[in-house]
């Protein structure tokens, strides 16, 4: 794949504003969207980069477009592709700086899309791996024939597995991942939800087969046959060939897809730290994303351990789980896990996170798996709001399990610790060590005694004799207790705001 081939191409309808030569016929191997001012640690050789040209104002110095040059020249891109819908047209100041730093420049009208030109580059690549030599094949040469031109279309994977079981009567056979999200069934099976699909495929009860892949523990690929006799191993393999092409598809399209989303969250994150991001700039992330410029968006944020990139892949499973709520999953740049979503609570086949998160878990169940879902924000300005949220919520969720797996929101948190569980550690330790003084430590008999008395006292509401009833002591020897521990901790436990504080001190403990 060259850029002269996307040249070629009417239903695009680019134009070259300087390139020549060899510089047209250098081979293509991705394509990443970004309007990031220096976006060189997010690309790779050999790419084509689509810009709506949103870091560029008409004011800016010829610093700024040098550099954004400069980081595709660094990076080894094979061309810029410049969208003409934010200011019109390509400003010539960067045909310059493209002309003079050898960088293809091609302008992209309104009217075309970003990802029609993803599309393009893809299937031209699809094409090319999808001629394989055809010896000694058990499928018939009729059904490969077809679905090689299913292939190349771009076919749904649910006409593929059709069209791949049809000359054996259509059996019953099932596309699932690790997970037991179906991505495909023939005409003939029946609907099957996930968790009932994971715990067929741990059975084992019928054919599975494993699609090749670049793919983690949770977004493995297998085909499932319920019906092990309905079909011959040599064509179940063949089969399974033709679903792990269609799979490399679907891997180039997310690979661009996750170049994207760093980018956006690379803004979101900066904008977290430094003041709120531009507006415009991360309503031109999400676009470049696929997602609308307007909300409502929730932020996910995820923990685990098998590293920030399988944690992705298990975020990012997770929601695939709910088709009718796009979103867009990455890393911060500090490697955190993170997603944005585009929420629909009437999407249909929509599946809550926290119902998804155990099938999520059970692939590596001896892994912790943690995630923070956010508010809902209506707009692109409030990601970086959002993100916030959802960090705590994660710390909170990892805090209550921090061996197993949880999902907290936002709205959990609606309890004092709950509150506090997404506080870091060194600071609830901090904090509980000041204001329980001597009994922090605990170290004797007697103050280990005082905070008994002082945890049943706060939890029977500061009554005497309740708490003397509990703990098997006269109210006289609770009065004690109870001035003693006032004595240590300098804290007046008939005023409220001082109760509050020594329970939110016993409960950072």
């Amino acid at each position: 794949m060259h850029v002269q081939d996307l040249l070629q191409l009417d239903s695009l309808d680019l134009t070259l504003l300087w390139g020549e030569g060899p510089l047209l016929t250098r081979e293509v191997s991705g394509v990443t969207a970004t309007d990031l001012a220096d976006p060189a640690r997010f690309l790779q050789p050999g790419e084509l980069v689509l810009s709506g040209l949103v870091w560029w104002t008409p004011d800016a110095d010829r610093t700024t477009v040098d550099r954004f040059v400069s980081a595709l020249h660094s990076a080894g891109a094979t061309a810029l592709l410049a969208g003409e819908e934010t200011h019109g047209t390509v400003p010539d100041v960067l045909v310059d700086s493209c002309r003079e730093r050898g960088i293809v420049l091609v302008a992209v009208p309104a009217h075309t899309t970003f990802r029609a030109i993803t599309e393009a580059v893809y299937l031209r690549q699809w094409g090319d791996l999808s001629r394989r030599p055809t010896e000694h094949h058990a499928l018939p040469e009729n059904v490969r024939t077809e679905l090689a031109g299913l292939l190349a279309e771009d076919a749904a994977p649910d006409t593929l597995l059709d069209r791949a079981f049809a000359h054996l009567g259509g059996p019953p056979c099932y596309l699932v991942t690790a997970t037991g999200r179906v991505i495909a069934r023939t005409p003939a099976a029946p609907y099957l939800p996930a968790g009932q699909a994971a715990r067929e495929l741990t059975a084992a009860a019928g054919t599975v087969l494993r699609i090749d892949g670049e793919a983690g523990p949770y977004d493995d690929w297998q085909l499932y046959l319920q019906d092990p006799a309905a079909a011959p191993p040599r064509v179940l393999h063949e089969i399974a060939e033709v679903m792990a092409q269609y799979r490399h598809h679907v891997e180039l399209r997310q690979a661009a897809g996750r170049r994207a989303a760093d980018a956006l969250f690379a803004l979101a994150g900066a904008g977290a730290s430094d003041g709120p991001a531009d507006g415009a700039a991360l309503e031109a992330a999400l676009h470049a994303c696929g997602l609308p410029a307007t909300g409502p968006y929730r932020v996910v944020a995820a923990s685990g351990g098998e590293g920030s990139e399988q944690t992705v892949r298990a975020l990012a499973e997770a929601l695939r789980h709910s088709p009718g709520e796009p979103f867009a999953a990455g890393r911060l740049p500090g490697g955190e896990a993170v997603a944005v979503v585009r929420t629909d609570p009437d999407a249909k086949d929509r599946l809550p996170l926290g119902d998804v998160w155990p099938l999520v878990h059970a692939c590596r169940p001896q892994t912790p798996l943690h995630a923070g879902v956010s508010g809902q924000v209506r707009a692109a300005d409030g990601l970086n709001s959002a993100l916030g949220q959802a960090r705590y919520a994660m710390a909170a969720a990892r805090a209550g399990a921090p061996d197993d797996a949880r999902v907290t929101s936002l709205e959990d948190l609606s309890t004092l610790g709950a509150l506090l569980a997404g506080v870091p550690a060194e600071v609830r330790t901090a904090f509980s060590s000041r204001v329980l003084g001597p009994l922090a430590r605990a170290g004797s008999t007697s103050h280990r005694m005082l905070l008994e008395t002082l945890e049943s006292f706060l939890a029977h509401h500061g009554s005497w004799a309740r708490t003397a009833a509990t703990l098997h002591l006269h109210v006289n020897t609770v009065h004690y207790r109870i001035q003693r521990i006032e004595t240590l901790t300098g804290h007046d436990l008939s005023r409220l705001d001082h109760k509050l504080d020594l329970q939110a001190a016993l409960l950072c403990r």
